[in-house]
């Protein structure tokens, strides 16, 4: 990656601090549901708090956007450190003087969601005021490593923690919050520009941000990009794990199959930097539109197998360049003031269309078969691929630097 990049302090101290950070929360993914497993006996019950939890993330995403571009983000980022290391620091102790309750389970879940939706949304946007515009692409695959990287290590992590004591995982987690709290309090530049001293209302601001993304050609085409590739992505790795499920695979095997694809995605953000420099951004995103889309038909081939783990991995593979180019040019052409609202339109779009594909595919799967779910997912990437080869305003990316609204 850019040696510059890692020399900018904010950048890395951020950086750093959300490394650990995302480590404790996967490792709380996992944790979650196997304590609502010991205390309830209930698989439904521990499939019910993870789904209040997403259904809280999808809700809080507009008005995260909102108090992202209106308060100040670090006191906002440190103020949702303080709320997660206290709920978390608080189950731990519950756990650990074997008092859990299950409402209490609940509430630090949909906390971490309110406070993960504030967060993650304002730390996406804080990014351009400390990243140069022409480094951001390589800021966001650094991201996509991390998020990555933790995912790959968090869950068996997690799973070792609950193994050796119940209260240790969620221990690690506050302890995770604790190192956020620490490196966003010694950044030093601000996270925002300068705001007006009356702002408009919550709904004005929300309709002003709705307004920029669907009036602007570039964040149309991202919509209409993200959200089928996210939707395919969820749904073919859905139905494999559903088929192999069917079939009486080994749980260890058929784990095995999100280890290939996280390990996957983890190698294409360390290549993304790379990518990015020797392609131009509508080059990128076309060939990896058309790329994912082989890898899912091929993929669709093998639903029978374990293998078919390994052409979704390279479909993924190729996904975080993408999101770097997207993601990047996004941070560089929005105006600072409307990077909260603008990031929180494109996440719940895309947030939803993967929300969704897990409940289709298991529709197609019992309709049809595994091989021709997977084949309409491949063909929801293809819409993906279309609009970035057809869209002028991707066809028409110029470079960064000269992009960037004075």
């Amino acid at each position: 990656m850019n040696s510059s990049l890692w020399r900018n302090r904010e950048f890395t101290l951020l950086w750093t601090s959300q490394c650990l950070s995302d480590l404790g929360g996967a490792i709380a993914l996992l944790a979650i549901p196997l304590l609502v497993l010991d205390v309830t006996g209930s698989a439904v019950q521990a499939g019910a708090v993870g789904t209040a939890a997403q259904a809280t993330k999808l809700l809080c995403r507009l008005p995260a956007g909102v108090l992202a571009d209106r308060v100040n983000r670090r006191q906002a980022m440190l103020a949702c450190d303080i709320v997660r290391l206290l709920a978390f620091a608080g189950l731990a102790v519950a756990v650990a003087l074997d008092r859990p309750a299950l409402a209490a389970i609940i509430v630090v879940a949909v906390i971490d969601a309110v406070c993960g939706s504030l967060f993650n949304t304002t730390e996406h946007a804080s990014l351009r005021s400390i990243v140069p515009a022409t480094q951001l692409p390589d800021a966001v695959a650094r991201n996509e490593a991390r998020s990555y990287g933790t995912s790959l290590a968090g869950p068996p992590l997690g799973g070792l923690l609950f193994g050796i004591a119940h209260a240790l995982p969620f221990l690690g987690n506050a302890v995770s919050y604790l190192a956020s709290l620490i490196g966003v309090a010694l950044i030093r530049k601000p996270l925002q520009t300068a705001r007006p001293a009356d702002p408009p209302s919550h709904t004005k601001a929300l309709v002003e941000g709705i307004r920029f993304v669907f009036g602007n050609a570039f964040l149309r085409a991202v919509l209409l990009i993200a959200a089928p590739l996210n939707f395919a992505l969820y749904g073919a790795i859905f139905t494999i794990i559903v088929t192999l499920q069917s079939h009486d695979v080994a749980p260890g095997v058929i784990g095995l199959t999100e280890t290939i694809v996280s390990a996957g995605g983890l190698i294409g953000a360390l290549a993304a930097p790379a990518l990015l420099r020797r392609l131009s951004f509508p080059a990128l995103i076309r060939g990896l539109g058309w790329a994912a889309t082989l890898f899912l038909t091929v993929s669709a081939l093998l639903t029978m197998s374990v293998a078919a783990a390994v052409p979704v991995a390279l479909a993924i593979l190729v996904g975080p360049a993408c999101n770097a180019a997207l993601f990047g040019y996004q941070a560089a052409i929005t105006p600072d003031h409307l990077q909260g609202r603008v990031l929180s339109v494109i996440f719940l779009v895309a947030m939803s269309a993967a929300a969704a594909a897990p409940l289709l595919a298991g529709v197609f799967v019992t309709v049809w078969t595994p091989t021709v779910s997977v084949l309409l997912f491949a063909a929801a990437v293809s819409a993906s691929a279309l609009t970035a080869t057809f869209s002028p305003a991707i066809r028409t990316m110029r470079p960064i630097e000269q992009s960037v609204p004075a």
